[in-house]
């Protein structure tokens, strides 16, 4: 039957089917909207480093250049799935944790310095702790397509 048929247009070449029909939960908007923000604070981050190794006057050019080549490749993981949650896509939920899993260790060290670095640290774990409670929700799972034998 042209068109699709009851289940709808097929998805187009390359792009997986949707993980589940209907309305996204309330859990993968945050999940998703606060994965694009690391993402996006990344970025900024990222090119604060570059513009600094360019016109700055660091020790080596050269690694501060690399670093802020590294730290934009890294911003790239968060943003694709900030992106994938959005569209409730199950592949999305891994690489949104792992984000999570790396921002822990960044929100330790953190916590270990002084001043106001400290509240800047838990604030990176009090996101990370979340975003990582949001994704394993029941509800979470059931809306990416995730099953409790893929969980």
């Amino acid at each position: 039957m042209a068109g699709g048929g009851a289940t709808g247009p097929a998805p187009a070449a390359g792009e997986p089917a949707p993980a589940a029909a209907g309305p996204r939960p309330a859990r993968i908007t945050a999940a998703a909207a606060l994965t694009a923000l690391e993402g996006v604070v990344l970025l900024g981050f990222g090119v604060y480093l570059l513009v600094m190794g360019i016109v700055g006057d660091p020790d080596s050019p050269r690694q501060a250049e690399t670093l802020a080549v590294l730290v934009l490749l890294l911003a790239l993981l968060p943003v694709a799935a900030a992106r994938g949650l959005w569209r409730c896509r199950s592949w999305s939920r891994g690489p949104a944790m792992i984000t999570q899993l790396m921002a822990l260790p960044v929100a330790w060290t953190l916590v270990q310095t002084d001043g106001w670095m400290i509240a800047l640290g838990v604030l990176v774990a009090a996101v990370a702790f979340g975003v990582l409670a949001l994704l394993v929700n029941p509800t979470a799972t059931r809306a990416l397509g995730i099953g409790p034998r893929d969980a």
